[in-house]
């Protein structure tokens, strides 16, 4: 473990594991997992996560929470990468669910917070076809009905786990117009105004979610929003204003995605080292020659880094639940995901033929690897960001 834990974590990260081996630690099991919906989100085990009380991992235990903290949550999701535990929906469910507990009502807290724990997918549509790491320019509309709800029309696009979902959490244009064109015409005005995040059951009529085709299966989806009525009660928050309660969430997304990433680079680390220590060549392990043994000494030195990293912002963000660390949450998710795809392609390349073999399991890894960099805010992106809190 890259820092110190208390009993109470000790004991967790060990039940964790255990449940790992038990539930899905060969390769049978897991695929027999997978094949349920085509993609890295098992019901079955989910369910099981939710009766052992862990979903609520870092939630309120006046919606059924266990009440912990940011460190609790990248723990449970460090171990489940590091186990392959099919747990997909979770990330999408506790970043929704943690922007309730700060901005939605009391009935939205109960459906949507007491939902996650109970073992309900959530998630939340910013991304659109033309605005992706420019969220703000975001262009789905939502305008007041004359019985004074909502009538929302738009297409969001790279949506996780919107198949799966209970509710989506909707950030929509309420006032203000983007920058892009908008029904023929030149946007006007400042695009980070005027949005609105919205609490939508996917059953709502109008809702027409479609999965995207993707190396990693069935993960993503378009989500399209024809003429869908919601009432003046579902907005999280306050209207015109989500772009600065985005901005708490995304913090926590890029912590918790950081942690996840750093459970998969365990687990690259660990298969390869197996790996090198049983094949041979030229009469010994292949991991006994010096150009591995010196590649996977920088790999752990690499991972460690990483972890170090992410514990130290997830305790900082404990200490100090109010204040946002974007520089911070940046840099572990940079530095989390870039490690993953860099040892997921050590680990190929260590593994030769192996490595690329659909029997094994490296292959997989390195698809979830690459993606990591894309998801939540690209490399790119998160560079841009760090740059800036340097006044840059």
């Amino acid at each position: 473990m890259p820092m110190p834990l208390s009993p109470e974590q000790q004991d967790f990260v060990t039940a964790l594991r255990e449940f790992a081996r038990r539930e899905c630690g060969t390769r049978e099991q897991r695929d027999a997992l997978a094949a349920e919906v085509g993609g890295p989100h098992s019901p079955a085990l989910y369910a099981k996560l939710a009766a052992l009380g862990w979903l609520g991992v870092c939630l309120p235990e006046e919606y059924g929470g266990a009440g912990g903290g940011m460190t609790d949550a990248c723990l449970f999701l460090e171990e489940c990468a590091h186990g392959l535990v099919p747990a997909g929906g979770f990330i999408t469910s506790v970043i929704s669910a943690k922007a309730y507990e700060k901005f939605g009502s009391p009935a939205q807290k109960k459906a949507a917070i007491g939902g996650a724990v109970a073992g309900q997918v959530l998630a939340i549509a910013m991304s659109e076809p033309d605005a992706g790491s420019d969220v703000a320019a975001l262009r789905c509309r939502a305008e007041r009905a004359q019985d004074g709800g909502w009538l929302i029309n738009g297409h969001k696009a790279w949506i996780s786990n919107a198949h799966l979902a209970e509710y989506i959490l909707l950030v929509a244009r309420t006032g203000g117009r983007s920058e892009s064109r908008d029904n023929g015409r030149p946007g006007r005005g400042d695009k980070h105004t005027g949005l609105t995040m919205f609490h939508l059951p996917t059953a709502t009529p109008g809702v027409d979610i479609r999965g995207i085709d993707t190396m990693g299966g069935r993960e993503v989806n378009d989500v399209y929003l024809t003429d869908v009525r919601l009432p003046a009660d579902a907005v999280v928050g306050e209207a015109d204003h989500a772009w600065a309660q985005l901005m708490a969430g995304l913090n926590a997304e890029r912590l918790f995605l950081a942690a996840h990433m750093l459970g998969l680079s365990r687990r690259i680390f660990d298969d390869t080292l197996a790996h090198v220590r049983e094949r041979e060549q030229f009469g010994r392990p292949v991991g006994s020659f010096q150009a591995l043994r010196h590649r996977l000494a920088d790999l752990a030195t690499e991972i460690g880094c990483a972890g170090l990293l992410v514990r130290d912002v997830a305790a900082h963000c404990d200490a100090e639940p109010e204040r946002l660390f974007p520089r911070e949450a940046s840099m572990a998710k940079l530095k989390a995901t870039e490690t993953a795809k860099h040892a997921a392609l050590e680990g190929m390349q260590m593994m030769g033929g192996y490595g690329y073999a659909t029997e094994y399991d490296m292959e997989r890894h390195l698809r979830t690897a690459v993606i990591s960099t894309v998801y939540g805010g690209t490399s790119e992106i998160q560079r841009d960001i760090i740059g800036k809190t340097y006044g840059l």
